[in-house]
């Protein structure tokens, strides 16, 4: 790790000891709300991307409920949209096991999916219909895996079913990594056999990391096909409309 990458650890290691110590805090007050879970969250999110020197840019109105689907390049994801909006994501189970981040993911309101399971499934599929009640979106990534962004992988379209049942919108987002150096994009991915700790480190250690994120208008659907496959149609077209549009 380089002296700069050293300096971040330092100072996420720092962020994350303050998110812990404001979380019960705020439960010495009374229970939380899911809305106040959410919030926390993103506060958190954005101490922690200023942590590791990674800047955030938001184009198209940010959603403020229903149910958005997005592409997937990372765990770092969760961090840039939580960022930007109060949001409850859907997630693997695995990262409930997560030193720390699987606690905060917890306690700010992710549903978490075991990918094996249909019980799980059908489980998760009540949980987003019930969330989707409250006034903060359910994000989901519906390729069911991070990718080198190279392509937007086929959605699965079984978790996109309670937004259509309820007649709720759904809200397409796509996100795009930028390296100041010109590093590309899928250098900055977590995809594959990738492990954990070493991508972390060298994300720390980037001399410039931004993300953009694109949101496109909230659309209602008549059915989980159409569902599919028109939002993932508009996430390719905003991932392109990202690619095209000057570096920040």
């Amino acid at each position: 790790m380089n002296l700069r990458g050293a300096r971040r650890a330092v100072a996420l290691g720092a962020i994350l000891a303050q998110s812990l110590v404001r979380y019960w805090l705020a439960r010495l007050r009374g229970p939380l709300s899911m809305e106040s879970r959410a919030l926390w969250m993103q506060k958190s999110c954005r101490q922690v991307l200023t942590s590791m020197g990674i800047e955030f840019r938001v184009e198209g109105t940010v959603p403020t409920h229903g149910l958005v689907v997005s592409n997937h390049l990372s765990y770092l994801d969760i961090l840039i949209l939580s960022a930007s909006m109060p949001c409850f994501f859907v997630a693997k189970m695995e990262i409930d096991r997560w030193p720390f981040f699987g606690w905060a993911a917890r306690m700010g309101g992710t549903i978490f999916l075991d990918r094996l399971s249909m019980a799980s499934s059908n489980s998760v599929a009540r949980q987003i219909g019930e969330r989707l009640k409250l006034p903060v979106p359910v994000l989901l990534f519906p390729e069911g895996t991070s990718t080198d962004g190279s392509h937007v992988l086929r959605f699965h379209a079984r978790l996109i079913a309670p937004a259509v049942a309820a007649g709720a919108p759904i809200t397409a987002a796509a996100i795009r990594y930028v390296a100041a150096d010109g590093t590309p994009e899928r250098e900055l991915c977590w995809f594959g056999d990738v492990l954990f700790l070493p991508h972390l480190l060298k994300t720390l250690g980037t001399a410039g990391f931004s993300a953009m994120v694109s949101f496109g208008p909230p659309r209602l659907h008549p059915d989980n096909r159409a569902a599919a496959s028109h939002t993932h149609a508009e996430i390719v077209d905003l991932r392109r409309q990202l690619l095209s549009s000057p570096r920040f």
